[in-house]
C-alpha cells in the first residue's frame, strides 16, 4: 500500500488544526435523499421533475409543476454492518428515525403563452450520520501508539521536542501516562512505545475499537424554475447547508503474551468529537424536450463552502507492568481545562449531472400519463475537496499546513461516477415503482475498495389532490476504516460492509 503523509498537525494561539482524509469525504459521499417517489425510482431525478426533490438535483424539473404542492416525508433507517479484520469478522445494529425532503412549491402557469414559473422552499436531510462500528483483532504489525510516537518526534522537522504540550489528542496523553518515552542512545534521543516491546518479541496485541456517530448535514434551499415553449426549463437553486457531526471513539489494545515482564499491560483510548457548521451553495439546470415524450438534463452543483467548527477531547489510560502502574491524562491538561477548538473553511468537490427521461404517452394533462423509465449519470470531484483558514489573516504556518493538506487529499482521491435508474407504471390512482443506484469508489488506491449499491421500490396513490407514497430502500455499502495512521509503514485498516434500509413515507397536497 503506497506511503502518503496521513497525520498533519499545527498550533495557532489556542487553535488546533489535525484533519485526515476521511474529513474530506464526509460531506460528498452519500446517496440521493429525497420524497419517497424520489427514492423508490434509485434517486433519478436529473430530468424527470414534477417533485420537490428537482430542488437539490436539478431545479429545472420545478418548471414542470402546473400546481402547488405541500410535502412531508418522515422515514427510519434500519442499520447493520459487518466488520473484518485483522482476519476476524464483528456484526452490529443501529437504527434512528430519518428526515426525507419537505417543502412548498408555488407554481404559476400562463396557458396563453405556454410558460409556467415555480418557486420552492425546501429542507432535506442530505447525509446520515448514525452508526455504530464494531471490530477487534490481533496484530503483530503496528500499533497506535506508534502513531503517537511519531507525532511527537515530526511536529517540528528533524527535532524531537522534549515538552509535551504540542499535539495535546495524542503525543502529549502519551507521553504523560508513560504509553511513549524518550531514551538516549549514543547521545541521540529516540522516542519508543511502550507497546513496543510486544512487537519487537514477535507477538501480538490485541486490538479493540468501538465507533459510534451521530447527526446529518442538512439543507435549506429556495429553487426557481422558467418553463417555455414546452422544450426548455431553466431552474437554479440557492441552498444553506448545515452540518452536525458527532463521533465517540473507543480504542483499545491489550498484552496477548504471559510474559508479565514486558513493560506493557494495556491501553485505553478515547476520542471525543464534534463539528457544527454552516455554509453556503449553488445549484444551476436545464432540461430540454426535443420531443413531447423524451427529457434530456443538465445539472452543475457548486462546492459548499462550509464554515466548520471542531470540538475535540481525548483520554489515554496506560496500564504497565515491572513495575505494575496505571496513569491517566486527557487532552484538556493542554488546552485550559476545556475542549480543543479549530475554525476553518471546507469546500466540498462540485457535482456534474446528466440525465434522461421518456415518459410514455406524454401530454398536458398527465392523469393520461401511464409510465416513465429515467436515468442519471452523476460525477464528483472528490479530489478538489479544499480546506483553508478560517482567520482573515493567516499565519504563513497555516497557510502551509493547508497546502500540504490539499496536496494529500488531492492524491488520495478521485472524481468518481454514480449511477441512478428508475421507472414508475401507473394504474389510474395506483402507482408502482423500481429503482436502482450505484455509487463507485471515490479512492485511487484499488486496496481500498469502496461503493454503494441501492435497490428500492415503493407505491403511490393519488386522487382529488392528496397523494401518499411509501418506499423501501435497501442500500449494500462497502468502505474501509483506520484505527489509525503511521507514516513509516502500511497502515492497516478494516473492511466494513453495511446493509441499510429505509422505509420512507411521502404525505402531499396539490392545491
Amino acid at each position: 500500500m503506497k506511503k502518503h503523509l496521513l497525520f498533519l498537525s499545527l498550533i495557532t494561539g489556542n487553535l488546533i488544526y489535525a484533519q485526515v482524509p476521511e474529513d474530506a469525504m464526509r460531506f460528498s459521499f452519500y446517496p440521493q435523499s429525497g420524497t419517497a417517489r424520489n427514492i423508490a425510482i434509485g434517486g433519478a431525478m436529473g430530468s424527470l421533475g414534477g417533485d420537490v426533490t428537482a430542488t437539490f438535483v436539478n431545479p429545472a424539473g420545478l418548471g414542470f409543476f402546473k400546481t402547488n404542492e405541500l410535502v412531508f416525508t418522515p422515514g427510519f433507517t434500519l442499520n447493520k454492518n459487518k466488520v473484518a479484520f485483522r482476519e476476524t469478522n464483528a456484526a452490529n445494529k443501529a437504527n434512528n428515525f430519518a428526515l426525507g425532503t419537505n417543502g412548498f412549491v408555488w407554481a404559476h402557469n400562463n396557458r396563453y403563452r405556454k410558460s409556467s414559473n415555480a418557486l420552492s422552499v425546501a429542507i432535506t436531510q442530505t447525509a446520515d450520520f448514525n452508526n455504530t462500528i464494531k471490530y477487534n483483532g490481533l496484530n503483530d504489525y503496528s500499533s497506535m501508539a506508534e502513531q503517537f510516537a511519531e507525532e511527537f518526534v515530526t511536529v517540528k522537522p528533524n527535532e524531537v521536542l522534549l515538552t509535551n504540550s504540542a499535539v495535546p489528542y495524542g503525543a502529549a496523553p502519551a507521553f504523560n501516562t508513560y504509553l511513549i518515552d524518550t531514551f538516549s542512545i549514543g547521545g541521540q534521543l529516540f522516542v519508543k512505545p511502550a507497546t513496543g516491546y510486544i512487537l519487537d518479541a514477535g507477538q501480538a496485541l490485541k486490538q479493540e475499537m468501538t465507533k459510534t456517530t451521530q447527526g446529518g448535514m442538512y439543507e435549506l434551499a429556495v429553487g426557481f424554475a422558467h418553463h417555455s415553449n414546452d422544450k426548455w426549463l431553466f431552474g437554479g437553486t440557492i441552498s444553506m447547508p448545515f452540518v452536525s457531526y458527532k463521533s465517540n471513539t473507543y480504542f483499545k489494545e491489550s498484552d496477548t503474551s504471559s510474559n508479565t515482564s514486558n513493560h506493557f499491560n494495556y491501553f485505553e483510548y478515547t476520542d471525543d468529537f464534534t463539528t457544527t457548521g454552516v455554509g453556503l451553495n449553488g445549484k444551476l439546470g436545464i432540461i430540454y424536450r426535443p420531443q413531447e415524450y423524451i427529457r434530456l438534463g443538465l445539472a452543475v452543483h457548486t462546492p459548499m463552502f462550509m464554515y466548520l467548527t471542531d470540538k475535540r477531547t481525548t483520554g489515554i489510560k496506560t496500564y504497565l507492568e515491572n513495575p505494575v502502574e496505571s496513569f491517566t491524562e486527557t487532552s484538556k491538561t493542554f488546552t485550559n481545562g476545556q475542549p480543543g477548538e479549530s475554525k476553518y473553511v471546507q469546500a466540498t468537490p462540485f457535482k456534474a449531472i446528466l440525465s434522461a427521461s421518456y415518459v410514455f404517452r406524454e401530454v398536458e394533462n398527465v392523469k393520461r400519463q401511464r409510465a416513465f423509465i429515467t436515468a442519471d449519470i452523476e460525477y464528483v470531484h472528490h479530489k478538489g475537496s479544499r480546506f483553508s483558514s478560517d482567520n482573515e489573516s493567516p499565519t504563513e504556518d497555516e497557510k502551509a499546513y493547508f497546502k500540504q493538506l490539499n496536496s494529500v487529499i488531492k492524491g488520495y482521491y478521485k472524481g468518481n461516477f454514480n449511477f441512478r435508474v428508475g421507472g414508475e407504471l401507473k394504474f389510474n390512482t395506483i402507482m408502482g415503482r423500481l429503482g436502482f443506484a450505484y455509487y463507485t469508489s471515490p479512492y485511487k488506491e484499488k486496496e481500498l475498495k469502496a461503493n454503494r449499491m441501492i435497490l428500492s421500490g415503493g407505491l403511490g396513490y393519488r386522487n382529488k389532490g392528496v397523494f401518499v407514497d411509501v418506499t423501501y430502500a435497501h442500500a449494500f455499502n462497502k468502505d474501509v476504516n483506520f484505527p489509525y495512521r503511521l507514516g513509516d509503514k502500511a497502515n492497516t485498516f478494516a473492511e466494513v460492509k453495511n446493509q441499510r434500509g429505509n422505509i420512507v413515507a411521502t404525505v402531499g397536497f396539490k392545491f
